[in-house]
C-alpha cells in the first residue's frame, strides 16, 4: 500500500499542541508569586526575573516597594514621597519614578537598595507613560492641572527637559517601557472616552502607528517600539484582560490575561513580560509571568497533523468569526456613496459625493495595503455607481450624476477609464458581483422606483437575466456570475433579506441579523459573504459573516459610518471612507483580517 508521504509528498506530523501562527502567537500568561501588599496603579520597572513594585493605593496611597525574583516579591526600602498612578523606567538596580497622584512632579531614583528623591518634573501630573532607562527615561502625556496633556519630557540623569509633545493629550496611557529614550511607543489611554491611539518617538518627534485593536486606558505596557505587548486596562467600562503584540506595523491579539484589571503595571520584554497589582476590583496582589517558546511548529493554511494530546487529526484554516479589524491608512479625500473593489492590498475607491456639498466626484484611489494615491478619474463624475474588477482591470456602472440616473459604464486600465457598453437600465444604489471585470452581475437599483433587474456583462455588452425576487436599493453584494449573493436594502422599509443566486435562478436564504442600508459588504461566493457598517438606523459598526446558511455578528468595526467604500471578502476585507449620513466624512480605512486556526477533522 502506498503511504501518505508517497502520494503527497510529506508525513502527517505528529505533534503534542496546536501549532501556532508565530512564537508570540503561542505566548501565555502564567501565575507568578503574589505581591506582598495588594494594590493598584504601582510603579513598575525592571525584567520579568527582577523586577521592582513602587508605591500605588490600597485604600490609601502607600510608600510600600518590592522588589521580585522570578518567583516571589520581597520586601525593600520605601519610597520618599507617597503616591500612585505614576510612571517608572529602567531596570532593577537603577530605575526612576516621576509623577503621581495627586497631581505631582516628584522623580526618585533607585539603586538596587534605596530610593533618591533628584530633580521634578517641569509639570506635575498623574497617569502618564514612561520608557527608557534611568540616565534617560522619557514621561510622556498624563493628566495635569487640569486635563490631559501632551508634555514630554526627557530626563538627562540630573534634570527633566520639556521635549516634542504627543500629537494627542491623554491620560491613563502605557508605553513599552524597555525602549530606550531614542526610540520608544505609547499606546492607549484616555481622551474623552477609552483610546486606542497609539504614537512612535524618535528621539524628537511623535507619529501616529497603527491602533491597538481594543480602545482601553489604565493599561499596562512591557517590551520595545518594534516588539511591544499591551495587556489589561478599562473600556469604561468594562475592564479587559485582552493581551496584544506590536511588531512594528500592527498589533495582533495573543493570549489574555487570566486575572481581568485596569490600574496594573508591567514589566519586562514582548518575550518575557510581567503582570502585576491593579484593580479587579477590589485591588490586587496577582502576578502573571508572559513567555513566549522559544521552539514551535509554524502554522501553514492546509496543514494536515495529528494532536497526540486531544487524539485528533486536524487542519489548519482561516476562520472568518475570530476576526478584527485593524486601522489602514486614511484616504486623501473623504467621501460618500462611493464604490470600491479589488482585494484588501491592492484596492479601488472610485466616485462618490464630496464633503462640504462638493458634489459629486470623479476622483478614483488605488490602495497598496498601507496607503491611497489618486489614479486617473473617471470620465463622468457618479455617486451610488458601482465596480468590479481589479485595481488594473475594473468596470465602473451605473449612479447617480449630478442631474440624472445613468446607465454609463466606463473601463479602467490601471491609468486611465474609457466609455464602454452601458447599461440596459439606468440606475442608482444597486449591487453587484464579478469574478473579473468581463464576467459581471448588475443588480437591483432605483430608476424613478426600485427595479428587480439584474444584467449581465460579458466584456461587451449587458444582458438581461432573472430577476431578485424583492427589488430593492442600497444594499451590498458579491461573488461571481454564477454564485453571488445579495443582502440587506431599501424596499419600503429598512431590510436584511439575503438572496443567492446559482447562475440560473435567485433563492432566498437566512436574513442578516442586522437590518440595514449603504452598508458596506462583498462575498467570494454565495457561501461566504461579508457585511459591515451601514444605516440601522442609527449608524452602526456591526459586522456579520455568512458561511453559506446562516450571518454570525463578527467583532465591529472602530468607526460606525454608512454610504462607505468596499473591498475583498469575508478573510480580508477593507472598509473606507463614508459619512455620517449628515456632514461628517471619515477619511478612516479599516482592514479585517481573519484568524488563522487549527479546526478538528470530521468524517460525515
Amino acid at each position: 500500500m502506498a503511504e501518505y508521504k508517497g502520494i503527497k509528498g510529506f508525513k502527517v506530523q505528529t505533534v503534542s499542541t496546536d501549532p501556532a501562527a508565530s512564537a508570540i502567537a503561542g505566548g501565555t500568561w502564567a501565575s507568578g508569586g503574589s505581591l506582598n501588599t495588594a494594590r493598584k496603579g504601582p510603579g513598575g520597572f525592571g525584567s520579568q526575573t527582577e523586577a521592582v513594585a513602587s508605591g500605588g493605593f490600597t485604600t490609601t496611597s502607600v510608600t510600600n516597594s518590592e522588589s521580585y525574583n522570578g518567583t516571589s516579591w520581597t520586601e525593600g526600602n520605601d519610597i520618599n514621597n507617597v503616591r500612585f498612578d505614576m510612571a517608572a523606567a529602567g531596570t532593577e538596580t537603577a530605575g526612576i519614578i516621576f509623577s503621581g497622584d495627586p497631581y505631582s512632579a516628584f522623580t526618585e531614583t533607585y539603586n538596587g537598595t534605596s530610593y533618591t528623591e533628584v530633580g521634578d518634573l517641569n509639570t506635575a501630573r498623574q497617569k502618564p507613560a514612561g520608557f527608557g532607562a534611568q540616565p534617560s527615561a522619557i514621561c510622556a502625556g498624563g493628566e495635569g492641572v487640569p486635563g490631559a496633556t501632551a508634555v514630554v519630557e526627557t530626563w538627562n540623569g540630573s534634570s527633566w527637559t520639556e521635549v516634542g509633545d504627543l500629537n494627542t493629550a491623554r491620560f491613563g496611557l502605557a508605553a513599552a517601557i524597555q525602549a530606550p529614550s531614542a526610540n520608544g511607543i505609547v499606546f492607549g489611554g484616555y481622551i474623552a472616552n477609552d483610546s486606542a491611539l497609539a504614537e512612535t518617538w524618535n528621539g524628537s518627534s511623535w507619529t501616529e502607528v497603527s491602533d491597538l485593536n481594543t480602545s482601553r486606558y489604565y493599561l499596562a505596557g512591557a517590551g520595545t517600539q518594534t516588539d511591544a505587548l499591551a495587556f489589561g486596562g478599562s473600556q469604561n467600562p468594562p475592564r479587559v484582560a485582552n493581551t496584544e503584540n506590536w511588531n512594528g506595523t500592527s498589533w495582533t491579539e495573543v493570549a489574555d490575561l487570566s486575572t481581568v484589571r485596569d490600574n496594573l503595571a508591567g514589566a519586562g520584554t514582548a518575550s518575557l513580560g510581567l503582570a502585576f497589582g491593579g484593580n479587579v476590583p477590589p485591588v490586587t496582589n496577582v502576578t502573571e509571568e508572559w513567555t513566549v517558546p522559544s521552539v514551535f511548529q509554524q502554522l501553514n493554511l492546509g496543514q494536515v497533523f495529528y494532536n497526540s494530546t486531544s487524539n485528533a487529526f486536524k487542519v489548519t484554516k482561516q476562520s472568518a468569526p475570530g476576526g478584527t479589524w485593524a486601522s489602514g491608512g486614511d484616504v486623501n479625500t473623504s467621501r460618500e456613496t462611493v464604490a470600491g473593489n479589488g482585494i484588501q492590498t491592492a484596492a479601488l475607491m472610485i466616485g462618490g459625493l464630496l464633503s462640504g456639498g462638493g458634489g459629486v466626484s470623479a476622483l478614483n484611489e488605488s490602495y497598496n495595503g498601507s496607503s491611497w494615491t489618486e489614479t486617473g478619474d473617471l470620465n463622468t463624475a457618479r455617486s451610488q455607481l458601482r465596480s468590479e474588477g481589479n485595481y488594473t482591470a475594473t468596470i465602473a456602472f451605473g449612479g447617480s450624476t449630478a442631474t440624472a440616473v445613468s446607465a454609463l459604464n466606463e473601463s479602467f486600465n490601471g491609468t486611465s477609464w474609457t466609455e464602454t457598453g452601458d447599461l440596459n437600465t439606468a440606475r442608482r444604489g444597486l449591487a453587484s458581483a464579478g469574478a473579473n471585470n468581463t464576467a459581471v452581475l448588475a443588480i437591483t437599483g432605483y430608476t424613478t422606483t426600485n427595479v428587480g433587474n439584474v444584467e449581465s456583462w460579458n466584456g461587451t455588452s449587458w444582458t438581461e437575466t432573472t430577476d431578485v425576487n424583492t427589488a430593492r436599493r442600497n444594499l451590498s453584494g458579491g461573488g461571481s456570475n454564477t454564485s453571488a449573493l445579495i443582502f440587506g436594502g431599501y424596499t419600503t422599509v429598512y431590510t436584511n433579506i439575503n438572496e443567492s443566486w446559482n447562475g440560473s435562478a435567485w433563492t432566498e436564504t437566512g436574513d442578516m441579523n442586522t437590518n440595514r442600508i449603504y452598508h458596506g459588504g462583498d462575498a467570494a461566493s454565495n457561501t461566504s459573504a461579508i457585511a459591515f457598517a451601514g444605516d440601522v438606523p442609527p449608524l452602526t459598526s456591526n459586522t456579520e459573516i455568512w458561511d453559506g446558511s446562516t450571518w454570525t455578528e463578527v467583532n465591529n468595526l472602530a468607526q460606525a459610518r454608512n454610504a462607505l467604500g468596499d473591498a475583498g471578502n469575508a478573510t480580508a476585507a477593507l472598509a473606507s471612507s463614508g459619512s455620517d449620513g449628515s456632514t461628517t466624512f471619515y477619511a478612516v480605512t479599516e482592514e479585517w483580517t481573519a484568524a488563522t486556526v487549527n479546526s478538528t477533522l470530521t468524517a460525515s
